[in-house]
C-alpha cells in the first residue's frame, strides 16, 4: 500500500468524521460540550466505548504480546469483567445522585477543595499519559509506514495527529464524540474480523480448524496457575485487572464523562453491563489474531519488525497488513481500524482533560457563560500542546510493550485516586484536607520504590498489576491517619 493511498484514506476518513462534527456541534455549548445535554442513548454509548476502551493501543499492542505472554492478556480481561459491575452498581449511582459534570465533584463534596483537586490532577497525569500512549502508537505506525518515505520528521507527525482531533472535538465536545465513537468502533471491529478471515484464508484454514491446530497450541494458554511468584499468575492478573477497570473507567472522567450523557442511571447500567461482555469477546478475538499473526510470520519466514534497528512485536500487525501483499482490503480496512481504534480514544480523552480542567481547576461553571466558552476553547488548544509535547519525549523513553508499559504507569497514577474514593464509600470519616495530598505523594513515592525492588529482595516474588490495589491501599492507610470525625 503506497503512502499516497494511505494518507487519501486518512483525510477521508477525517472528513466524515468532521461532517459529523459539524452536524452534532451545531450547539457548542459548555452543556452539550461537557454533557451532551444528557440526551445520549444507552445502546449508542455502550458500543462507541468498545472502541474508547480497546484503542490503538489494545488493537496492535495485544496481538504483539502474545509471543510472550500467550493468551494470558485474558486473566486480565476477565477481572475488567468484575471490575466493570462495580462500576455499575457501586460508582454510577453516586455519580447520577449528585449529578456532577465532572466526577470528581465527590471528593469536593466528601472531603474538600485539596481533596478534590489533589483527585482531579492524579487523573490528569494518569489521561495525558495514557492518551499519549495511544496516540504515540499510531504516530510510529504512520512514520514507519508514511512520513518516513517522506523524510517527514516524527515531531510533525505528532502535530498532525492531534491537530485532525482537534478539528473534529472543539465545537461537540462529548456530544460528538458519542457518534464519532460508534463510527470508530464499527470500523475497529470491522478490521478485527475481515484481518482474521483474510489470514485465515490466506493460510487455507478454517476458523475452528485453526482453534484446534497444533500451530494455534503454542499460543492458546490463558490461564497462568503453576507459580504464584510469577507476575501473570492467575489471581494477581485477575485483581489487577479487576482494579484497572475500576480505576481506568470508573475513577476516569474520560470513561465515566459518556456514561454520564446517558438519561438516567438505569440506562448507564445497561450500557455499562452490555459493553462489558461484548467487551471480553472482543478481546479474545484480538488474541487470536495476534496467534494468527505468528502463524503466518513463521510460516512466511519474516522476522518481527524493526524501528531504530529494535525489534517491535508492536509493529507486526501493521507489517503484515500493508507490506506483505494480502490484498488491498486487508491494507484499507486495517488502517481503518487503526485510525478508528486509536482516535476513539485519543478525541474522548482530549475532551475529558478539557472538562477535568475547566470544572475542577479553574471553577469554570462560577464564571459568565461569554467567558465560560472563551475559557474552555483555550484550554482544549493547551490541552493538544501539552500531549504533542509528551508524545514526542515517549519516542526517546519507551523500550516495551505498549499495553505493557500504559498498565504499569497505570499501577502508579490510578492508585491514589482509588484510596480516595474507596475511604469516601467505605467510612464515614471526613479528612483534614489540607494533608490529603501529601498522603496521594507518600503513596505513589512508596508503591514506586516497591515497583522497582528486583524480584530476589521479595523472595522471587514478582510484582505485576496488584501494585494498583496495593497503591490504593497505602494511599487508604495514610487517609486513616489524617481522618477526623
Amino acid at each position: 500500500m503506497t503512502p499516497t493511498l494511505i494518507i487519501f484514506v486518512i483525510l477521508s476518513y477525517f472528513a466524515v468524521l468532521y461532517g459529523i462534527s459539524r452536524i452534532t456541534g451545531r450547539d457548542d455549548s459548555n452543556q452539550a460540550f461537557f454533557k451532551a445535554n444528557r440526551q445520549s442513548p444507552w445502546y449508542l454509548v455502550a458500543f462507541g466505548m468498545i472502541g474508547t476502551s480497546l484503542s490503538g493501543v489494545t488493537f496492535i499492542s495485544v496481538p504483539g504480546w502474545v509471543a510472550g505472554a500467550q493468551m494470558g492478556y485474558m486473566q486480565v480481561v476477565l477481572g475488567y469483567l468484575a471490575g466493570y459491575m462495580v462500576i455499575a452498581f457501586v460508582l454510577m449511582p453516586i455519580y447520577y445522585r449528585l449529578n456532577v459534570t465532572s466526577i470528581y465533584e465527590y471528593l469536593n463534596d466528601r472531603f474538600g477543595t485539596v481533596s478534590h483537586r489533589t483527585g482531579a490532577f492524579f487523573f490528569f497525569i494518569s489521561r495525558v499519559v495514557g492518551a499519549a500512549f495511544r496516540l504515540f502508537l499510531v504516530a510510529i505506525v504512520l512514520q514507519q509506514f508514511v512520513f518516513d518515505q517522506w523524510n517527514i520528521p516524527f515531531e510533525l507527525t505528532v502535530i498532525l495527529s492531534v491537530l485532525l482531533i482537534w478539528v473534529y472535538t472543539h465545537r461537540g465536545g462529548i456530544k460528538t464524540i458519542v457518534w464519532t465513537d460508534t463510527l470508530q468502533t464499527l470500523f475497529m471491529l470491522i478490521a478485527v474480523g475481515l484481518s482474521v478471515f483474510l489470514i485465515l484464508n490466506f493460510l487455507n484454514i478454517g476458523f475452528a480448524d485453526f482453534l484446534q491446530s497444533e500451530a494455534f497450541g503454542q499460543y492458546n494458554q490463558i490461564f497462568f496457575t503453576d507459580n504464584f511468584l510469577e507476575k501473570n499468575h492467575l489471581i494477581k492478573s485477575f485483581l489487577g485487572g479487576m482494579f484497572i477497570a475500576i480505576c481506568m473507567t470508573g475513577l476516569d472522567q474520560d470513561m465515566m464523562q459518556k456514561n454520564l450523557t446517558c438519561r438516567t442511571l438505569k440506562d448507564a447500567q445497561k450500557n455499562m453491563v452490555c459493553f462489558s461482555i461484548v467487551l471480553v469477546v472482543v478481546n479474545f478475538l484480538f488474541l487470536i489474531l495476534g496467534a494468527l499473526l505468528f502463524v503466518y510470520t513463521d510460516s512466511a519466514g519474516l522476522g518481527l519488525p524493526l524501528m531504530d534497528g529494535t525489534p517491535k512485536s508492536d509493529l507486526l500487525f501493521p507489517e503484515i497488513a500493508l507490506n506483505q501483499g494480502l490484498g488491498m482490503a486487508l491494507s484499507v480496512t486495517f488502517l481503518l481500524g487503526l485510525i478508528a481504534a486509536a482516535y476513539s480514544s485519543a478525541d474522548s480523552a482530549l475532551t475529558a482533560l478539557t472538562t477535568s480542567f475547566c470544572v475542577d481547576f479553574l471553577t469554570i461553571e462560577k464564571r459568565s457563560d461569554q467567558v465560560q466558552k472563551s475559557l474552555r476553547k483555550k484550554v482544549h488548544i493547551a490541552i493538544c500542546v501539552v500531549l504533542i509535547l509528551v508524545i514526542i519525549s515517549f519516542k526517546y523513553i519507551i523500550d516495551r510493550n505498549v499495553i505493557d508499559g500504559l498498565l504499569t504507569v497505570a499501577t502508579y497514577t490510578y492508585g491514589p485516586l482509588l484510596g480516595l474514593f474507596a475511604f469516601g464509600i467505605l467510612t464515614k470519616y471526613k479528612l483534614m484536607d489540607q494533608w490529603v495530598w501529601v498522603v496521594c505523594l507518600v503513596s505513589l513515592l512508596l508503591t514506586t520504590l516497591l515497583g522497582n525492588l528486583p524480584s530476589e529482595s521479595l523472595g522471587g516474588y514478582q510484582l505485576g498489576y496488584e501494585l494498583l490495589p496495593l497503591n490504593g491501599l497505602i494511599t487508604f492507610l495514610g487517609l486513616i491517619l489524617i481522618r477526623r470525625k
